[in-house]
């Protein structure tokens, strides 16, 4: 194929089989080769950037940053409205959270009956995961997002309604179904719709807008809880209706995954795990499910009441141990939530793995720490040193899922395997941290937490540049 270069004083955009940016300096192909999908020659930019992600070059001879170079990009519209959803969201589930244990022990169970109750949820979401995959492949990414939202939103209905403590579980497992399919195709649709320079930051602004509304969601679920145990489910049912509303107005569906033109088929499970990123990537996303959501829920609370005994702390109002705990929460929220709107733009113009290897080295170092906390205050600080860490990798995590499927086809299976790994390892971390903190303390615990971290760190650094994929 014969190349020539040319500088142009006007822009044209470039052949949408390409997806390359607008610029005034173009490659044009002159070869009998034509575009699949419009018939024409091929005409494409120059390649990015030395400083964009990994495997990525810049276009070279012209200093000043186009406003499509990553980080100055606008985040379109449809996926604004994701961000937007995703607070509603997460705000929801933190008004009916903190009520749900008691409303289960309302039907006269013990507190291992409660528990079930919010196993049931996340066993359903590790359950569901092989059949979401699928179901996103084939009626696309946009409907399997409503689909999950509907689910979730008319089961919350319902359980307001619950008569009994067996339905309560039936209802809380249908919530995990529908989870589990928004949470997945809110990947896809993030693979699909971002632009490639800027799939980091998106990835940092939905995780950021999440986790805010899991901040705000207790501070309403407070005073709905005045109005009855019942009424929470109501409230979150009725939030979820407006998500529903409001994306399935705005949201625009992907483009549609054929064999032919401009997008791929489907990708499968079996073509992810050749790529050595996406193999690091479901160890990583195993261990942080482990390490940030459910070891830091489950001990956190317990650390705090053991440091407001061993100060004299009083037993309730500030400085107790459920003060400590909330305000450790809170403080861990806030650090990831400010750390992920920074260095998902810096994602896209380092690389993936940088961030990923010294985020992951740093949550470790720190997590560790934290069982050894000598009293509140040095406590809250490492809470709030181990929330920074945690949001300097996980968009880069995220960003790293959507670059292996890229963006001209589905890949429902590989998502929802990466997810089910989170799942699987918020489950199966308070069990067994639950058991080392009565064998041998907090140290222990929070230190195999950090060694769990430390080793996902050291093997993306062993994970050659190479496995990491060129935005797509």
């Amino acid at each position: 194929m014969y190349r020539i270069r040319m500088s142009v004083s006007f822009t044209f955009p470039a052949c949408h089989t390409c997806s390359a940016p607008s610029s005034a300096l173009w490659t044009v192909h002159l070869s009998p080769e034509m575009c699949a999908a419009s018939k024409v020659p091929l005409v494409s930019a120059p390649p990015p950037e030395n400083n964009a992600p990994d495997g990525h070059r810049a276009s070279e001879g012209n200093p000043r940053p186009s406003k499509d170079a990553p980080g100055r990009q606008r985040v379109p519209a449809d996926l604004r409205v994701l961000v937007v959803a995703a607070f509603v969201i997460a705000a929801g589930y933190g008004v009916v959270a903190p009520v749900l244990p008691q409303f289960a022990t309302s039907f006269g169970v013990g507190a291992a009956a409660a528990g079930a109750v919010m196993s049931a949820f996340a066993f359903m979401r590790v359950a569901w995961a092989p059949v979401a995959g699928p179901i996103m492949s084939r009626i696309g990414e946009r409907r399997t997002y409503l689909t999950g939202l509907g689910v979730v939103a008319a089961s919350s209905a319902a359980t307001a309604f619950a008569p009994d403590y067996g339905l309560l579980v039936v209802l809380r497992g249908l919530g995990g179904v529908g989870s589990v399919m928004f949470s997945v195709s809110a990947m896809g649709l993030i693979a699909r719709l971002a632009p490639p320079t800027i799939r980091a930051k998106v990835s940092g602004y939905y995780a950021t807008s999440f986790m805010l509304g899991s901040i705000m969601g207790p501070v309403i679920g407070s005073l709905t809880a005045a109005w009855g145990l019942r009424a929470p489910f109501v409230v979150y049912a009725v939030a979820l209706l407006l998500a529903i509303v409001v994306a399935a107005w705005k949201l625009r569906p992907a483009p549609p995954v054929t064999s032919t033109g401009s997008v791929l088929l489907p990708m499968k499970f079996s073509q992810a795990l050749g790529v050595g990123s996406y193999r690091s990537l479901l160890l990583t996303s195993f261990v942080h499910g482990w390490a940030n959501l459910g070891a830091r829920v489950a001990l956190i609370p317990l650390l705090a009441a053991a440091l407001a005994v061993s100060v004299g702390a009083p037993e309730q109002g500030f400085g107790s141990g459920s003060s400590i705990a909330g305000i450790a929460l809170g403080i861990f929220a806030g650090g990831s939530a400010v750390s992920q709107m920074v260095f998902g733009g810096l994602s896209d113009r380092w690389g993936r793995k940088p961030l990923l290897v010294a985020g992951l080295g740093l949550s470790a170092v720190l997590t560790g720490l934290v069982g050894y906390s000598p009293g509140p205050w040095a406590f809250w600080g490492l809470c709030l040193l181990a929330g920074l860490s945690t949001g300097l990798y996980t968009p880069s995590m995220q960003a790293t899922l959507t670059d292996v499927v890229g963006s001209r086809r589905s890949g429902g299976n590989v998502m929802s395997a990466y997810q089910a790994c989170a799942d699987v390892g918020q489950i199966v971390a308070p069990i067994v941290l639950g058991t080392v903190v009565d064998v041998t303390g907090f140290g222990v615990a929070f230190l195999i937490s950090g060694g769990l971290l430390a080793v996902a760190g050291v093997v993306f650094l062993l994970t050659p540049k190479a496995s990491f994929p060129t935005s797509a």
